[in-house]
C-alpha cells in the first residue's frame, strides 16, 4: 500500500458523554446525530474545504487545507450546537469537544491518515471541555493574528501517549465553559469568549424621535435600507432585519446585542421627521468594548434622505476599514427611487407586507402600487408588489388565485427589468418562478439574488425551498442552515422547510423535531401539523398521527389537501404523494 507524508491541519471531534446518552435512548441519539451531520456538520465542513477522513461512531476526523479553515469550521459547528441545545435539558444535550493540530501525517492510498499529527489532534479533543475547541501551539500560531480569537492558555499539558508536553490553547464558543484539563494544573488562563467575525455588524432599528408613533415605519425603513446596502458587501457579515428588529423598543446593552447576534459591531441611531426636515443620528459601536467608532448627525431636507443613507453606509464602510472592489462600489451605488413620495409609499407598504396578514397585505399592495405609479422605475417597489400578489395566491386571499400569481409574475419580471442589480427583485422573481413551476429559473434567480447580496437570508431560504420542490432536498439543507446563521431569530417557517427536506429524504424521525418546534412557535400553523401527522403515519405512530390531524382541522376547518396538491410546486408529483401516503398510513385519509 503506497503512502504520502505531508503537513496537514487535522480536526478531531466527538460527542461528550456519548455512552450515557446512547444508554438512555440509543435510537433517538442516533437520529439526532444523523440530523446534525446532514444539517450542520457536513455542510459546514464542505463550506470550509474540509475532507472527512473517517467517522468514529460519535465523532469524526477531518483534514483541512489550513488551520484557519479548520478553526472557522469548528467555531461555526460549536455555535450551531449552542443554538440547537437551547431549551434542551442538560442531560439530553449533544455537545461536541474538538481538537485541532497542525502536524506531520501519513496519507495512505485509501485516503486514511496516520501519524503524530492525527494522534495529537485526537488527544487535544480528549482534554477539551464540552462545547470547547482546543488548539496545539502549532495550530494556534497559524491563527492568532488572523481570526482575532480570545483564548485561554492552558499551558504545557501532558497528553496521553504523547512523549513531550504540548502547549494547549482553549477557545470557548457560544458561552460553553472552557476549563483546563486535570493534567494542566500549572496552566495560567484568562477568560475566553466566543469569537465573532471581525467584520460583522447588526443594524438596530432606529428610534423614532418624531413624537408620532405613526412615523415608526419611516425610522424602520431607514434602518432596513442601511441593512440592505451593507449586506451587498461580501466582506461583511450582516445580521438580517428579522433578528436585528427583535431588539426594537428594548433597553439592551450593546454588548448583549453583540453576544446574542454574534457580531463585533452594532449600529444604532434615531430619526426625527418634522415637516420637510429630517434629522438622523447614527453611531457605530464596538460590541466587545462598548466604545464608539464613529458617530454623526445629519440635518437635511426630506428630499436629501437618499443622500443621507448613502453617506451613513459609506462612513460605516470607512470606519470598519473595508477594502472595496470596483464591483463593491457599484453594488453600493444608489439603486432606489429619488422620488420622496414614492419612497414614503414604499416604506409604508413594505412595513405592512412584513406583518403577513390578509388586510395588511391588501393595504401594502395599494401603497406599493402608488409607489410604482409615481416612479415606474422603482424596482424594489415592483418586487414587493409581486410578493403581495404571491401571498394572496398562497393563502387563497383573493377571489382568483390564478390571476394573483399571474400578477405576481408580471410585477417580479418588471422589477428585474427595471434593475437587474437589485437582489430583492431577483428574490421576488425566484418565489414566483417556483410557484409557477419553473424550477430551474427559480433556482437561478435565487442564486443571482445571493450573488448580489451574500448576506441575504431570505435568498438562502428561497434557494433551499426551490431545491426541495425540485427534488434536491439533500442540497437544500445547507442553505437553511446558512439562513439561520445570518438570521439567528429566523422566522419559524424555516423550521417547516427544514422538516420538509428531511421528510422528502425519508428521514421521518429527524423531521419530527423541527416540526414540533414550529408548532410551539406558531400555534396556528396547519401545514406543519399536517406534515407532522404524515411523519407519524410513516413511523407507525398512528394515534399521534390522528391527534395531529384533528389539530389541523381545529386551527383551519377549511384545510384542503387537494388545494395543497395544486399549490405546492413539486416538480415530481410523487413527492406530494409521499405526504398522502403517510396520512393514509396514519388512518387520516382514505
Amino acid at each position: 500500500m503506497s503512502e504520502t507524508r505531508k503537513l496537514a491541519a487535522i480536526l478531531a471531534a466527538d460527542v461528550v458523554g456519548y455512552s450515557r446518552l446512547a444508554g438512555a435512548d440509543e435510537d433517538r441519539i442516533l437520529a439526532r446525530l444523523r440530523a446534525l451531520r446532514s444539517d450542520l456538520i457536513d455542510p459546514t465542513i464542505a463550506v470550509h474545504h474540509g475532507r472527512v477522513v473517517k467517522r468514529t461512531g460519535d465523532g469524526a476526523l477531518v483534514e483541512f487545507r489550513s488551520v484557519v479553515d479548520a478553526v472557522r469550521c469548528a467555531i461555526e459547528v460549536q455555535n450551531g450546537m449552542v443554538e440547537r441545545n437551547d431549551g434542551v435539558p442538560q442531560d439530553r444535550r449533544i455537545e461536541f469537544r474538538i481538537g485541532i493540530h497542525l502536524g506531520d501525517v501519513v496519507e495512505e492510498s485509501d485516503g486514511d491518515l496516520m501519524g503524530d499529527g492525527v494522534n495529537i489532534a485526537s488527544r487535544l479533543e480528549g482534554v477539551a471541555a464540552a462545547g470547547a475547541i482546543c488548539l496545539s501551539e502549532d495550530a494556534y500560531r497559524q491563527v492568532k493574528a488572523r481570526l482575532d480569537l480570545s483564548v485561554s492558555d492552558l499551558g504545557n499539558t501532558q497528553l496521553k501517549n504523547i512523549a513531550e508536553p504540548i502547549r494547549v490553547y482553549s477557545l470557548q464558543v457560544g458561552g460553553a465553559g472552557t476549563k483546563a484539563a486535570a493534567t494542566s494544573e500549572t496552566a495560567t488562563s484568562r477568560p475566553a469568549t466566543a469569537a465573532s467575525p471581525k467584520l460583522s455588524i447588526a443594524v438596530l432599528p432606529f428610534a423614532n424621535m418624531s413624537g408620532d408613533a405613526e412615523q415608526d415605519y419611516f425610522a424602520d425603513g431607514i434602518s432596513e435600507d442601511i441593512i440592505t446596502a451593507l449586506s451587498k458587501l461580501s466582506q461583511l457579515f450582516v445580521i438580517a432585519r428579522n433578528s436585528s428588529f427583535t431588539f426594537k423598543g428594548k433597553n439592551v446593552e450593546v454588548q448583549e446585542v453583540g453576544t446574542k447576534l454574534g457580531v463585533r459591531h452594532v449600529l444604532e441611531g434615531s430619526v426625527r421627521k418634522s415637516g420637510n426636515r429630517v434629522r438622523i443620528t447614527a453611531q457605530l459601536i464596538d460590541a466587545t468594548t462598548g466604545g464608539h467608532l464613529w458617530a454623526e448627525r445629519f440635518d437635511r431636507e426630506l428630499t436629501d434622505i437618499f443622500a443621507v443613507q448613502d453617506d451613513v453606509t459609506q462612513q460605516i464602510v470607512d470606519a470598519l476599514a473595508v477594502n472595496l472592489t470596483e464591483g463593491d462600489r457599484k453594488r453600493l451605488a444608489p439603486g432606489q427611487t429619488r422620488h420622496p413620495e414614492a419612497y414614503d409609499c414604499f416604506l409604508r407598504g413594505r412595513e405592512l407586507w412584513h406583518r403577513l396578514t390578509k388586510q395588511t397585505n391588501s393595504d401594502a399592495r395599494k401603497l406599493l402600487q402608488r409607489a410604482v405609479e409615481l416612479d415606474p422605475n422603482f424596482a424594489s417597489a415592483h418586487a414587493f408588489l409581486a410578493l403581495t400578489h404571491g401571498l394572496d395566491y398562497l393563502n387563497r386571499w383573493s377571489e382568483s388565485p390564478q390571476r394573483s400569481i399571474e400578477q405576481a409574475e408580471e410585477a417580479a419580471t418588471l422589477a428585474v427589468a427595471r434593475d437587474d442589480s437589485d437582489p430583492v427583485a431577483h428574490w421576488a422573481l425566484s418565489v414566483v418562478k417556483l410557484y409557477t413551476r419553473q424550477h430551474d429559473s427559480a433556482i437561478s434567480e435565487a442564486e443571482r439574488a445571493i450573488v448580489l447580496n451574500p448576506n441575504f437570508a431570505e435568498g438562502q431560504v428561497s434557494l433551499g425551498e426551490a431545491l426541495i420542490y425540485s427534488g434536491r432536498s439533500g442540497e437544500a439543507l445547507a442553505y437553511f442552515d446558512r439562513a439561520r446563521v445570518l438570521n439567528p431569530y429566523f422566522p419559524d417557517v424555516v423550521l417547516h422547510f427544514q422538516a420538509l427536506a428531511l421528510f422528502q429524504l425519508r428521514r421521518y424521525e429527524e423531521a419530527v423535531e423541527p416540526l414540533l418546534q414550529r408548532v410551539s412557535r406558531n400555534p396556528v400553523t396547519d401545514v406543519s401539523r399536517a406534515l407532522l401527522a404524515a411523519c407519524y403515519g410513516h413511523l407507525g405512530r398512528f394515534e399521534e398521527a390522528r391527534a395531529r390531524w384533528q389539530e389541523v382541522l381545529r386551527v383551519n376547518p377549511d384545510y384542503s389537501l387537494e388545494y395543497r396538491r395544486k399549490v405546492l410546486p413539486f416538480k415530481n408529483p410523487a413527492d406530494f404523494e409521499l405526504v398522502m401516503e403517510g396520512l393514509r398510513k396514519g388512518g387520516v385519509v382514505q
